[in-house]
């Protein structure tokens, strides 16, 4: 509906470049505390990190999962895109991959900034999927700060998955799902904030050989 979508930077022009997304389904809000909390955090030297509050402004406005278009947008994304429902079903993929003015932006800027991580807030199966190499250890790390356990998530239909597809797509670059739980309090949004700065200097004095690995 026209609403623009903002991206706020922070830290170290030219350092490893991190972006976190605080909300996808507009009804999952929870995430919007961490990154409030994280305007607010100095950043490390050398971490370049974008935050964005909600890629999905409509849907957070209505308080629902899709877009204004009723497109679940976390199955609207290019990679391994598939038909699903129609709108008015709750995982509605859109009439075409990328067919949502959200999912085009997000794409563009990630393809600008080409992050090396990426982190999607979304809730409330409180996991944290597993991962292997240097994202399996973040993961870990992540869990390990925050108390969120490590599990693997099954059962659904997960096609056109934004972090699926920045992994896939950007270049030499990771991202995960971080699955809050059905409520967060600044007391633990400032944990996650944290745990997001802690990983972020994980990637930042990782050796070169072990990214993208």
């Amino acid at each position: 509906m026209g609403t623009p979508i903002e991206a706020i930077r922070l830290g170290t022009k030219g350092g490893v470049v991190v972006v976190v997304v605080g909300v996808i389904h507009g009804n999952e809000a929870a995430g919007l505390l961490i990154t409030d909390t994280l305007q607010g955090l100095e950043v490390p030297k050398g971490i370049d990190l974008w935050v964005i509050p909600t890629m999905n402004p409509d849907g957070t406005a209505l308080d629902q999962r899709g877009n204004a278009n009723q497109v679940d947008l976390n199955r609207n994304f290019p990679y391994n895109w598939k038909k699903m429902g129609k709108p008015g079903y709750w995982q509605f993929a859109g009439k075409s991959k990328a067919s949502e003015p959200e999912t085009k932006a997000v794409v563009a800027f990630m393809r600008e900034i080409k992050p090396a991580l990426g982190i999607w807030y979304h809730q409330d199966l409180n996991i944290i999927s597993p991962g292997k190499g240097l994202e399996g250890k973040m993961r870990s790390t992540y869990s390990r700060l925050t108390g969120i356990p490590i599990k693997r998530i099954t059962g659904g239909t997960y096609t056109g998955v934004a972090a699926t597809w920045q992994r896939r797509s950007v270049k030499d670059g990771m991202a995960f799902v971080v699955e809050l739980g059905e409520t967060l309090g600044l007391a633990q949004a400032q944990v996650h904030a944290h745990a997001v700065i802690n990983i972020s200097m994980l990637l930042r004095d990782a050796p070169s050989s072990k990214l993208g690995k």
